[in-house]
């Protein structure tokens, strides 16, 4: 079998590394040229909650040579079109790849390399990049968990889960959209808020006036999914659904609760949508959030917090003003 990660950046670097440190051979290929070269010399450093260094093999793009059983997509939403294209040439025909990108990206992509080929993995965990060669893992070693699926009859599915079982526990999820969705919630609450405030997760969901938006993201969330006929699927087995949608006071209370407990294993993550703007590059916003408000319009679902915490972050990355616990105050007093 021969494996890449395509975009081995802050989370590719980590999986990465827990593969090769299993044995398994696999290329992580990356476009910047100063991170590829430090992970030649001296191997991928992992640090954060946990802390190792791997001998990696490490290319740039133009250094593919072949075809792969399974390609890894890890890159950003934006450019996918010129990357899955470019991606095709270096996939086997009966081969796969995998796309671990936030969002709901697989329908696209199976649109350029069809169907069969198209799998998808809603990744649990976080990581963020701290310079050439070095990756922080900031979620805690027992929160390492991947949902995989796939988008047409699922060419290598049984060889991406042991793949990613190398690292952590899998779950092949027959409703794969639906795991999709509980992870578009998380990111939407809290990979948007991170982006609006600057704050981390677990920052975003201790403070009561970010909680208290982050809440209004879950509900819009679960209103859309549900107005779609998703259904979504627990998250580590946290029926997230359940624990978070309410309609009276008292369940709305308790899950206002919840929201700190349930980031207390991911809140030193901050979203890598922040580290881009802060990177000076253009972020996801409209793939993460914007999704959301994508389906509301078209099942007739508001979902003001969603449109809101889209329109304030293309501000920052407009520079009309940084990242900033303040910003919350542009919602509306009663958090949309």
């Amino acid at each position: 079998m021969k494996y890449a990660i395509y975009g081995a950046g802050a989370l590719g670097t980590v999986l990465g590394a827990y593969v090769a440190k299993a044995g398994v051979d696999i290329d992580l290929v990356n476009r910047n040229e100063k991170h590829v070269a430090a992970l030649k010399k001296d191997g991928a450093k992992i640090v954060g909650t946990v802390n190792f260094t791997q001998k990696v093999n490490a290319l740039l793009p133009s250094e593919m040579t072949g075809k792969y059983d399974v390609i890894v997509l890890m890159t950003k939403q934006r450019q996918n079109e010129e990357v899955v294209s470019f991606l095709k040439d270096h996939l086997k025909e009966d081969g796969a790849l995998c796309t671990c990108q936030n969002g709901l990206p697989e329908p696209k992509i199976a649109g350029i390399i069809g169907a069969d080929r198209t799998l998808g993995c809603a990744i649990a965990w976080g990581a963020t990049f701290r310079g050439e060669g070095v990756s922080e893992l900031t979620s805690d070693p027992s929160a390492l968990t991947f949902s995989l699926g796939a988008y047409g009859k699922g060419n290598h599915l049984e060889d991406v889960k042991k793949l990613f079982e190398l690292m952590g526990p899998v779950t092949v999820e027959k409703n794969f959209m639906g795991a999709r969705w509980s992870k578009l919630l998380i990111n939407s609450a809290f990979s948007g808020l991170s982006t609006v405030t600057g704050m981390t997760f677990g920052e975003v969901a201790k403070q009561k006036p970010s909680r208290r938006v982050a809440q209004n993201i879950i509900k819009e969330c679960i209103d859309v999914a549900k107005a779609a006929g998703i259904v979504i699927e627990p998250v580590q087995g946290h029926n997230i659904a359940k624990l978070f949608d309410y309609r009276g006071a008292v369940k709305k209370a308790v899950s206002f609760a919840l929201i700190p407990v349930a980031m207390k294993k991911h809140s030193r993550l901050i979203s890598s949508m922040l580290q881009d703007i802060k990177n000076g590059k253009k972020c996801e916003i409209d793939f993460i959030n914007g999704t959301v408000s994508e389906y509301g319009r078209k099942y007739g679902v508001k979902t003001p917090c969603n449109d809101k915490t889209v329109e304030i972050v293309h501000e920052i990355e407009a520079g009309r003003f940084p990242p900033r616990a303040e910003n919350i105050a542009l919602y509306r007093e009663d958090g949309k």
